[in-house]
């Protein structure tokens, strides 16, 4: 498995964990996919730093949320 298929897996992973057990972060989910390149941009290229952005993104968003949660 290369580098971009590990990091695709565990978005899966997480937004999986998310819909399951944080059913209230989910309208989130939606935006998330700001911080990857706008697909418009003639220089659009998901690579893995764009990807591992993303998933630093989502980690940091449940752990912000378990945090204030208790």
């Amino acid at each position: 498995m290369n580098l971009s298929q590990s990091i695709l897996s565990e978005i899966m992973q997480i937004t999986r964990d998310i819909e399951g057990n944080y059913p209230e972060l989910e309208k989130y989910l939606d935006e998330r996919p700001l911080t990857l390149p706008d697909e418009n941009d003639p220089t659009f290229k998901v690579d893995n730093e764009a990807l591992q952005k993303y998933l630093s993104s989502l980690k940091s968003m449940v752990r912000k949320y378990k945090k204030n949660r208790h």
